[in-house]
């Protein structure tokens, strides 16, 4: 399969992705205080939260963004290997 002539679109996609994974990552972490980021909680209770509503809808999409990342790059990566 030919994936040269697709190169340059892959390219801008993967930048792109990288710009809407980079977004998606920060606004999550948004309202974690330092405990919570080395694993900890800010609270004592030593439970887990559960996503709701948006938090969940982004979470998710987080995901998707990441698995849509990697296959581009791999594809991005094969296409320019073929510029020989």
């Amino acid at each position: 399969m030919d994936l040269q002539p697709l190169a340059p679109y892959l390219g801008v996609a993967e930048i792109i992705l990288a710009v809407t994974l980079t977004v998606l990552v920060l606004l999550q972490t948004k309202g974690s205080d330092l405990g919570g980021f080395f694993g900890g909680s800010g609270d004592m209770s030593g439970s887990f939260r559960t996503r709701r509503g948006v938090e969940a809808t982004m979470y998710r999409l987080t995901i998707y963004c990441a698995i849509l990342f990697f296959i581009v790059t791999i594809l991005a990566f094969l296409a320019w290997g073929q510029v020989v």
